[in-house]
């Protein structure tokens, strides 16, 4: 007799966005797996369309609330690349000191609020925080450091104001980035603890094929943040490659799904790949350097490290790593640190920028006309790029759990989209539509 199981998930719980999970089974063979992302999309890339070039940082904050300074960052990188405009350093410090912040924030929120409770077996972190105070309280702490850290410099904390193609509209008073040293140390004793408390939880076994893809930054002392080119891994034993940003288009495609408003992207011949923490990690952990460094060898973090579930500690690994580099940054603070932004006369052309948002690689694709104005927009999001592996992570571990109950198992693919902290809202796009009339 053919037995048959269905898994539903209408709403995924702990993510950011609208989503949900189908899984069907046929006796023991997994028939379908989809990770349906069925919020409505939000149009930004038509919204760009006949805009100000030089207004895009402050539209694009707009598509998320968590991880605004990725949009921003990638939004100038584009239209700088267009203008030929070349910041100094200075003005790259301080993105990274912005970026650095949110990190903090981005990370120790899915960490403490959304991916922890499924370690500990809660089903939220308001259930976890009757048991677990000091942990939940932890948490919050680091996330107000990051959230601290945005408003010092750019101006806010949720969709900054002090970004500007071309660099800032103004620096920081340097007595307040001083002031900012003490909450930040405190942060980093947090985030060291955090790397042991995660560090010691356990997690699934799931080991994974991956083909990691992230951003390498020109400086070979620094950890994928602000800009870079890509890298890729390869079949995971040959030599990483790398190719620039206009080369993406013909190294990645994208595909509109039947399940889900936001398109899935595979690299060309290969297929699904990640991006994110695992990624970064995976490719560029030996530039982590410092506490960061010396907490991964501490807790025996494999690199690269091919268990989603175990994303967490890199997650935690990087907390410690925005801090320590935040507080290098603001040291290195120069007594005349020049003008705040460089401008040149718009014109026409394509251009490219990317940057590595908590969740990973983020590409924005623009067309300008000689007048400034934006003709047309293409934003590639992490989410987006990792949702096929996410299904077939989803996939692997139906295999692997065929014994669980429903409820089990239920609960084991939820944490599985989870690993991957997904921003379902920033990945939406506007679906092409036909009417025929006719």
């Amino acid at each position: 007799m053919t037995r048959r199981r269905s898994l539903d998930v209408p709403v995924l719980a702990r993510v950011e966005g609208e989503g949900a999970l189908h899984v069907r089974i046929r006796d023991r063979t997994v028939e379908t797996v989809a990770l349906s992302i069925y919020e409505p999309p939000r149009f930004f890339e038509g919204f760009l369309r006949g805009r100000a070039a030089r207004e895009a940082p402050d539209i694009t904050a707009r598509i998320c609330g968590i991880c605004p300074v990725a949009y921003q960052m990638a939004a100038c990188n584009a239209v700088e690349h267009v203008w030929g405009l070349e910041v100094g350093e200075t003005v790259r410090r301080l993105r990274r000191l912005l970026y650095c912040g949110e990190w903090v924030e981005s990370h120790a929120l899915h960490i403490y609020l959304l991916h922890a409770p499924d370690l500990l077996g809660y089903p939220d972190a308001l259930t976890m925080a009757r048991d677990h105070r000091d942990l939940v309280e932890r948490g919050l702490r680091l996330k107000k450091a990051g959230n601290d850290l945005m408003d010092l410099v750019g101006g806010r904390a949720i969709h900054p104001v002090n970004v500007r193609v071309g660099g800032f509209y103004r620096f920081p008073d340097p007595a307040d980035l001083t002031a900012a040293r003490p909450w930040l140390e405190q942060a980093l004793g947090d985030a060291v603890a955090t790397v042991r408390t995660v560090a010691a939880l356990a997690v699934p076994d799931l080991d994974m094929p991956y083909h990691f893809v992230a951003l390498r930054p020109e400086r070979a002392e620094d950890y994928p943040l602000e800009a870079g080119r890509v890298v890729l891994s390869g079949d995971g034993t040959a030599p990483a490659e790398s190719f620039g940003l206009e080369e993406f288009d013909e190294r990645v495609v994208e595909v509109q799904v039947e399940h889900s408003n936001a398109l899935h992207a595979r690299l060309r011949g290969v297929g699904p790949y990640v991006v994110g923490p695992l990624a970064r990690w995976a490719l560029l952990g030996d530039r982590l350097g410092g506490t960061a460094a010396d907490l991964a060898a501490e807790v025996g973090l494999p690199q690269p490290l091919r268990n989603p579930f175990a994303s967490i500690v890199v997650r935690a690994v990087e907390v410690v790593y925005a801090l320590e580099e935040a507080l290098r940054l603001i040291d290195a603070w120069p007594a005349d640190p020049g003008p705040a932004f460089v401008d040149g006369p718009a014109r026409a052309g394509a251009g490219h920028g990317a940057s590595e948002a908590p969740r990973g690689l983020l590409v924005h694709r623009y067309r300008l006309d000689a007048a400034g104005e934006i003709r047309s927009a293409t934003i590639v999001p992490p989410t987006s790029q990792n949702q096929a592996q996410i299904e077939a992570d989803l996939r692997r571990v139906v295999e692997g759990n065929l014994d669980l109950d429903d409820a089990a198992l239920r609960m084991r693919c939820e944490t599985a989209v989870r690993n991957y902290d997904p921003c379902i809202s920033c990945a939406t796009h506007a679906v092409r539509v036909t009417v025929d009339r006719g």
